[in-house]
């Protein structure tokens, strides 16, 4: 197998970076390894894709591969064509001749999980597992306990949602694959492109940083967690470490003050590399003032859940907890929450959902963290997560354009996109969007596979021609 040129290494480690993106790995790496990583990367996403979504090895390449940086799929291009077990679910991809090949393996609940680099499949065997009770179906109750019922006629809201998918009128190039618009209890919009349908998941890529903060939410109403005490990560207990002084605030404001390198969004050896997010995720040093500064970083919505593992009582209670007390509780029944090889889930990006179980997320916003009658979120969390943080990023973003507001895992729109103040939005690479106003009672969800480093989908410029609509 030939190895990577040193002009194409050059140029990948080059390659401007996008938030929650798996980036390869920057110049210290060798070329085995950038192999073995873009290996990971085309087994992980293979996997999730295939037993996740029941996707075909086509639209798997056309979708989740050939659309990413260059440098991705010049690498990409060297490596042979993943092998897809569907009895065991496991994928496998060989990078070269020297090292077993990179594995992904699948299970019920969890999805797909990397083995680490030098694994042989057979070790998929020993991956952690969820036990979850049986639940009796919903499918039959109405929206949005279950999936009866369809949106009412509204043209006007139809011929918007239309333009989501022409390619041209959100931006040139995006590629929309699902729209909900509802109501707390009422569908408004709905449409998929050809060969989707309600129940294909799709990555969230960082709107899984908003369902994170939904089970730290959930972990703060049982009294599990408290938002202004130092953050419980068992690695930073030594008395002459400062980083047992960074609160759950500061990591769900992404105020830490942790390295995390020229990208926050620069976890490259946890989603593409195998690597635990017990060694990558904790390892980082301060280098601001926990709380000083606003900083994207997939890490600290990761160090956040790590927090709540090490809360519970075991590990099998945090397996199921993200499940019992929110996923199912709320009928996210399509929805997987995707872990390493040690248990850690990776909910900084690597959760596969559904337009409407967003949609359904966004509508327990809707109700102040109620759902049936349950009371699922502390009473004052969706002021919570929709308050400014304490530091904010730049008023403009890297495109010189006006940026947005960050609250607590969640985005901010607000007066400078000439939409509702109390709204809020989740958003993830390739153009994912979860938006909510409450004051108007409406969830807006757009699910795409916009190319990475292309134009975005203009989310702002969206809502506000379906609030018009409506």
């Amino acid at each position: 197998m030939k190895r990577i040129s040193h002009h194409l290494f050059r140029m990948v480690a080059a390659l401007p970076l996008a938030a929650g993106l798996p980036a390869v790995a920057g110049a210290q790496e060798t070329p085995e390894h950038m192999h073995a990583l873009v290996a990971g990367y085309k087994a992980a996403f293979t996997c999730s894709a295939t037993f996740n979504a029941g996707r075909a090895p086509a639209s798997i390449a056309a979708l989740e591969l050939n659309r990413i940086y260059p440098g991705y799929r010049e690498i990409l291009a060297e490596l042979p064509a993943a092998e897809i077990d569907r009895q065991r679910k496991i994928v496998s991809v060989r990078y070269s001749e020297q090292m077993p090949p990179r594995i992904s393996a699948w299970r019920p609940h969890l999805g797909c999980s990397q083995l680490p680099i030098g694994a042989a499949a057979n070790a998929a065997a020993k991956l952690p597992r969820v036990k979850l009770p049986d639940t009796p179906s919903t499918a039959d109750q109405p929206w949005p306990v279950g999936d009866r019922g369809q949106p009412a006629a509204n043209q006007a809201l139809a011929d918007i949602i239309a333009q989501a998918f022409d390619g041209r009128t959100y931006g040139v190039g995006t590629e929309t694959s699902a729209v909900v618009v509802s109501r707390s209890s009422a569908l408004l919009g709905e449409r998929y492109r050809d060969g989707y349908d309600l129940h294909t998941a799709q990555r969230t890529w960082s709107v899984a940083k908003s369902i994170a903060a939904t089970v730290i939410g959930v972990a703060v109403n049982e009294g599990l967690l408290e938002l202004d005490e130092p953050a419980l990560v068992p690695e930073w207990q030594s008395p002459l470490d400062p980083r047992r002084q960074i609160t759950l605030a500061n990591l769900l404001h992404m105020s830490s003050g942790l390295y995390s390198g020229r990208s926050g969004s620069r976890t490259d050896q946890i989603y593409a590399g195998g690597a635990r997010v017990t060694d990558r995720a904790t390892e980082a040093p301060l280098d601001a003032l926990p709380g000083s500064r606003w900083r994207y970083a997939n890490n600290d919505t990761l160090l956040a859940v790590r927090s709540l593992r090490a809360r519970l009582d075991s590990d099998a209670d945090y397996l199921r907890y993200p499940f019992e007390k929110l996923i199912y509780r709320i009928g996210m029944r399509d929805t997987l929450l995707e872990t390493d090889w040690e248990g850690n889930f990776v909910m900084s990006s690597q959760v596969w959902t559904t337009a409407r179980d967003l949609a359904r997320l966004g509508i327990l916003y809707l109700n102040d963290g109620v759902w049936a009658g349950d009371r699922v979120l502390p009473v004052s969390w969706v002021d919570y997560v929709r308050t400014p943080a304490p530091q904010q990023p730049p008023a403009l973003n890297s495109r010189g354009e006006p940026g947005w507001g960050y609250g607590a895992q969640w985005w901010l729109l607000g007066q400078r996109f000439d939409l509702p103040q109390d709204g809020f939005m989740a958003a993830g690479h390739r153009g994912q969007y979860v938006y909510v106003v409450p004051s108007l009672d409406l969830v807006i969800v757009r699910r795409g596979y916009d190319e990475s480093g292309g134009q975005q989908f203009d989310i702002a410029a969206f809502a506000r021609d379906i609030i018009a609509a409506l």
